[in-house]
C-alpha cells in the first residue's frame, strides 16, 4: 500500500470540502485501494484520524484509529480503526470540553479546541452498509475533528483566541500532561 501524500493548511484541497461518496462507488477496487493507503498513511504519520481532502481526494471519507501502539496518544482510550462515508453529526450533547488538537496537515502546531463532549454519528462503512453510532470524549473529538475536513475546516477555526496556539516542542515541554 503507497503511502499519500499530505496535504498542508493553504493548499485548496483543505479548505474545499468534499463531496458525497455513492454507494456504487464504494464496490470499485480503486476506492478500497485507496481506504487502505489513507489508512497506512494515518498510521505512518501517527495520527489517529485522517480524512480523504487531507489526501488530495474530495471525498467525504475519513478512518478513524486510535491505538495504544501510537507513541502520539499513549494514554487514550483505544477506538478500532473505523471507515466512516458521508459522515454526519446527527445529535450532540450540551456539554462541551477543551481539549489539544493537533493536524496531520496543520503540523507542529497544537492548540486547545472546544468540542462537544458527545456526539451520534451516523453514515455508512466502507462496504456501503449503514452506521450509527456514539462517540464520547477523545472519540468524539476525533468524529468532529475529521468531519470538519470533509466541510473545509481545520482546526484552527475553532479555537476561541489563539492563545493558546504553540509549536509542538513547546507543547510537550510546557503543556502536555
Amino acid at each position: 500500500m503507497p503511502l499519500l501524500k499530505i496535504a498542508r493548511l493553504g493548499h485548496p484541497n483543505i479548505r474545499s470540502g468534499a463531496d458525497a461518496v455513492l454507494v456504487e462507488q464504494l464496490q470499485l477496487p480503486a476506492i478500497q485501494h485507496f481506504i487502505d493507503d489513507m489508512i497506512a498513511t494515518m498510521r505512518d504519520a501517527h495520527g489517529v484520524g485522517i480524512a480523504a481532502p487531507q489526501v488530495h481526494v474530495s471525498q467525504q471519507i475519513i478512518a478513524i484509529e486510535v491505538s495504544p501502539e501510537n507513541p502520539r496518544y499513549p494514554h487514550q482510550a483505544e477506538v478500532p480503526l473505523m471507515v466512516l462515508v458521508n459522515p454526519k453529526i446527527v445529535e450532540h450533547g450540551e456539554d462541551s470540553d477543551q481539549g489539544w488538537e493537533g493536524c496531520l496537515s496543520v503540523p507542529d502546531l497544537r492548540g486547545l479546541v472546544p468540542r462537544w463532549a458527545r456526539v451520534s454519528v451516523k453514515g455508512l462503512d466502507r462496504h456501503g452498509q449503514k452506521v450509527r453510532f456514539d462517540a464520547e470524549g477523545f472519540h468524539a473529538r476525533v468524529v468532529q475533528h475529521e468531519i470538519d475536513h470533509l466541510n473545509g475546516q481545520v482546526f484552527l477555526d475553532r479555537l476561541p483566541d489563539l492563545s493558546s496556539l504553540t509549536h509542538l516542542r513547546e507543547y510537550e515541554q510546557y503543556w502536555k500532561r
